[in-house]
Parts: C-alpha cells; sequence; structure tokens
C-alpha cells in the first residue's frame, strides 16, 4: 500500500492579494547570534561565523491564509446557545472522510445552489453521510497573487449551506478567499435593493446551526478522485477565537 498526501493550503507569503496579508519579518543567522548572545550573556562571534537560529515574525489576523472558520465567527449565538470558539471544537470533526465538489467551470460570482450539489453527487455515485468534509473547488486559489484575487470567485449559497448542514456535515471548505460569493458583489446587490439574505448570506446559516468553513484551501485540482479518500484540517488551538489556521491534507491510500 502507497500513501499520497496533497498540501491543500496557500503559503502564508508578503504578497499575497487578500484584505489582511500576512507581515513577515526574517531575521538572519547573524541577528540570531545577537539574540542569542545577549540572551546567554556571551558574544556573538561566540557562536561559529557568528551565525546562530534564523527566526521570523509573522503578524497576522486569526483569518489569514487557510484558516478554519468557528461558529463563534458568524454569530454571538448559535441555536440561541453562546457559539462555541475554535478552541472548543471536538478535534474528530477535523479527520474524516473527504468529497470534492468541482466548480471550476463556474464564472466569478456565480452562486452554488442545492441542485448544483445534487447533481454532482448523483454523477458521481455517492451519497453524504454525517461528518464528510466537502471540499468546492472553484480554482480560485490560482489568484492568489493576482490583483481581482478578491472578485474571482464562485461562492456558496445560504441554501446550500443549510443543505449540507442538515446532511450532517460540520466541516466545508472552498479554495476562495471566503464561502460566500464575493464581497464587493454581495454589496453591490444590497446597495441596489437593501434586504435580508444578501450580506453575508451563507456565513449567517451559523446562526441556525453550528458547521465550520475551511477558506482559503489549494490544489483541489490536483486531486485524483472526488471521493475514496481522507481529509485531515485540524485548527490551530487559541483561546477563545473566532478562527485557527490550519494546514488541510488530502490523504489518498
Amino acid at each position: 500500500m502507497t500513501r499520497r498526501i496533497i498540501d491543500l493550503s496557500v503559503p502564508m507569503d508578503n504578497n499575497v492579494k487578500e484584505p489582511f496579508p500576512p507581515e513577515i519579518t526574517y531575521d538572519s543567522h547573524a541577528k540570531g547570534a545577537v539574540q542569542a548572545a545577549g540572551i546567554l550573556g556571551l558574544e556573538a562571534s561566540d557562536f561559529p561565523n557568528n551565525e546562530a537560529w534564523a527566526n521570523e515574525t509573522v503578524t497576522l489576523t486569526t483569518h489569514t491564509g487557510t484558516h478554519v472558520d468557528a461558529p463563534w465567527h458568524y454569530a454571538s449565538k448559535t441555536a440561541g446557545e453562546k457559539s462555541r470558539t475554535i478552541d472548543e471544537l471536538p478535534l474528530e470533526w477535523f479527520y474524516s472522510d473527504g468529497v470534492l465538489f468541482d466548480f471550476s467551470d463556474k464564472e466569478p460570482g456565480y452562486e452554488i445552489q442545492t441542485e448544483d450539489l445534487q447533481k454532482q453527487l448523483n454523477e458521481m455515485s455517492y451519497d453524504l453521510k454525517p461528518f464528510d468534509i466537502v471540499l468546492i473547488r472553484t480554482d480560485t486559489d490560482h489568484n492568489l497573487f493576482k490583483e481581482d484575487y478578491l472578485a474571482s470567485q464562485p461562492g456558496v449559497s445560504a441554501d446550500a449551506t443549510r443543505w449540507l448542514i442538515d446532511k450532517g456535515i460540520k466541516v466545508m471548505g472552498i479554495d476562495g478567499w471566503g464561502w460566500d460569493i464575493p464581497l464587493a458583489l454581495q454589496a453591490e446587490d444590497y446597495r441596489t435593493n437593501p434586504r435580508e439574505g444578501v450580506l453575508w448570506a451563507a456565513h449567517f446559516v451559523g446562526k441556525e446551526a453550528e458547521y465550520c468553513q475551511i477558506e482559503k484551501l489549494a490544489n483541489l485540482d490536483q486531486l485524483p478522485e472526488k471521493h475514496g479518500f481522507k481529509v485531515a484540517a485540524f485548527p490551530i488551538k487559541i483561546t477563545g477565537a473566532s478562527a485557527g489556521w490550519s494546514r488541510p491534507v488530502a490523504i489518498f491510500e
């Protein structure tokens, strides 16, 4: 038996075109020698070639890069109870069978409907089961370093999100910046016709029932099968946080 592991995360990089990019400062080995010497009461010259550790300082939000949104991100309450934060969620949710839906042929702003999901399930002869991890491919990750990144993706409708939750899905992810259609399109629609159910509609389904989104996935175009593999997407445990960074992988045996 052989095992193939496919990385489903985007890099942390100063040059990505998301609204809250990381700020990464790189310290050299020479600076590391100065730091170490100061801690240990030595001189930098005491280290071979005046070099010690390399180090990086990263400033970012919990929603920078590939991350898992917790129910607390969507609202303060879920189904009338306090929403859980990322450190309160069961780890079992984040290791399960993966199911891939391919919407890479859809134009930016297309809103994926329940019927779209059902059609692809019929085509792949698969029935969703509770705790499957759903992956939505749009290929938006290819635009991570392009200026139009935020406007280049389809998104998932509130009704389709609600349908997935009703199927017992706790974790669902997309390779775009967000789970919904682009925010600029939501805002334009709302300005034209102000009404409920437009702004952040799929996210706000989390007010009704618990679920998690993985945002900014990558490399979904590299998955050789649409099901029959495992996904591991454990989030970093940050006390009281609305999200946690993750490095999801797809595991094929």
